[in-house]
């Protein structure tokens, strides 16, 4: 009532002289009344007019503190990978704990020397000219007597040159009919006239999906290393068709062994082709990788992919709304992305509960590490409880710094900020956060799944784009293929060797 009269008073007062409030109070009490309720009503209009101000700056506020906190985010505090970082960046720092150990090589590590071997491929004898003489008195060494020779091993590659081989199938005429046979050719020479072999067949794919060479560059290596008869653009297209036919077998069983895996990393990523925007999923284990293409990005995409919907293990993924909606499988979250947010909200919204927060998951890190390396497979349930105890504090005062955003009035929910969505996640999936702490089967982060799309982002970049969505999928088929052979130390170019003799690698599809 007082800030009414006070309000009331200053308008009276800017508004009117004394001497005309005066006239009007000599003309009676109506005049006075209806003076005050003109007053009122002018009031009013400008109370409204101050709540429509004051809306208007506190979704500017909003909008600029949103704005800042994009500024604010780098690689070190969010998901934007480094390539995205400003040049003044600030100076990096880790999130992983100090190992104590000396850099370089560690003790009882095998190192790699160049070793002489015994049965050298080449012998190359050098003896002494006739100008030469002794190098310590000059006198001429024709007529001295041999003693020996010292060795030297120089490891190269010999000339390169393509290998022409001409097979010749037996024919035969029938005796009875009259018909001719011919034997069988081996599966390199299974089309008529002159073709390339699966060893440079095999190269050419290695450059293009391991390597991430596009066609231009790797058809001049090619001609660089084994000059005229080295294959061209079109060579090269048929060659990843060729292998992309091959795999179809293949890709079915890494799919299957995946279906069957006890934990697997899930995550996607965007993807060029034709100058469109399409997503690349993947789902991969330490033995196993795949990756399917699709042009959304949720339920829609893993539904259509087919391995989630039937999966029973333990999903690993960053927290996409889509794959929690699959109640066959447990859910574990990513926590190196919780801990770069944490990060974020420690240093850009100055609130100390996020940096507690950072502290307690890295123990409990650091904690698994040690119980692992004594041979447990989970926290002690004492220890655990004290863990979560702390977890829960920690939540408190962070719901505590980050209240719900008031009602404007407006339909839908108000906008949260960065610290609210961040601890309300982690207490709405605090079971997923913490997971891996009560099964060590499951990973900290998900940084298997970032790592296996890390080169398909890298032949974007290379690249540009993908030209055709065949081509793209025959890319991820064949770097699924090549992956999977790297994880399970097996040599790619044979791997890719077998793929066009038609006898792919077996490998181990049964996951960990």
């Amino acid at each position: 009532m007082r800030k009414w009269r006070a309000t009331a008073y200053d308008a009276l007062t800017t508004m009117m002289p004394r001497e005309t409030i005066l006239a009007v109070y000599e003309q009676g009490p109506d005049a006075v009344v209806d003076l005050v309720q003109r007053l009122f009503e002018r009031l009013a209009d400008h109370q409204e007019q101050l709540r429509s101000q004051q809306q208007t700056i506190a979704s500017l506020t909003a909008r600029v503190e949103g704005l800042e906190d994009r500024l604010a985010q780098n690689s070190r505090n969010s998901s934007k990978p480094p390539s995205s970082d400003p040049t003044t960046k600030p100076k990096p720092k880790s999130l992983r704990r100090k190992s104590g150990k000396k850099p370089g090589g560690q003790k009882g590590h095998p190192g790699q020397t160049l070793s002489s071997v015994e049965d050298p491929d080449r012998v190359v004898l050098h003896g002494f000219r006739e100008e030469e003489g002794c190098e310590g008195c000059g006198r001429s060494l024709a007529e001295a007597l041999a003693s020996g020779w010292e060795r030297r091993q120089v490891v190269d590659v010999p000339p390169l040159a393509l290998e022409v081989t001409e097979h010749r199938a037996r024919r035969k005429r029938c005796l009875g009919c009259g018909r001719v046979s011919t034997a069988a050719f081996p599966p390199e020479a299974s089309c008529g006239g002159v073709s390339y072999g699966p060893r440079i067949k095999a190269l050419s794919v290695y450059l293009m999906n391991y390597q991430l060479l596009p066609y231009e560059r790797t058809s001049e290596l090619l001609s660089d290393l084994f000059g005229e008869r080295a294959p061209g653009a079109g060579t090269l297209y048929s060659a990843l068709g060729s292998c992309f036919e091959g795999l179809g077998g293949t890709e079915e069983e890494v799919k299957a062994g995946l279906g069957q895996a006890q934990v697997v990393n899930f995550d996607e990523t965007g993807l060029r082709v034709n100058g469109e925007g399409m997503w690349v999923h993947v789902a991969s284990t330490s033995k196993l990788t795949h990756y399917a293409l699709h042009r959304k990005r949720g339920s829609e995409a893993t539904k259509e992919i087919g391995m989630l919907p039937s999966f029973e293990g333990v999903a690993v993924h960053d927290g996409l709304g889509s794959y929690r909606n699959y109640e066959r499988c447990s859910h574990a979250l990513c926590n190196a992305h919780h801990l770069r947010e944490l990060r974020f909200v420690e240093e850009e919204h100055g609130q100390e509960w996020a940096g507690e927060m950072k502290g307690l998951i890295s123990e409990i890190e650091e904690s698994v590490r040690e119980e692992a390396a004594r041979g447990g497979r989970h926290l002690p349930p004492e220890r655990m409880e004290k863990f979560e105890a702390r977890y829960q504090g920690l939540l408190e005062a962070g719901l505590k710094a980050n209240p719900p955003p008031e009602r404007t009035g407006k339909r839908g929910r108000p906008k949260q900020t960065k610290g609210k969505n961040l601890v309300d996640r982690l207490e709405k999936y605090r079971e997923a956060v913490l997971r891996f702490a009560h099964d060590f089967r499951v990973p900290f982060d998900n940084n298997q799944a970032e790592r296996d799309l890390r080169m398909v982002k890298v032949r974007q970049k290379v690249s540009g784009c993908f030209r055709t969505e065949e081509g793209a999928g025959a890319f991820l088929r064949i770097r699924g293929y090549i992956s999977t052979v790297r994880k399970q130390g097996e040599n790619v170019l044979a791997a890719l060797e077998g793929v066009f003799l038609g006898d792919p690698f077996s490998l181990v599809y049964r996951a960990e």
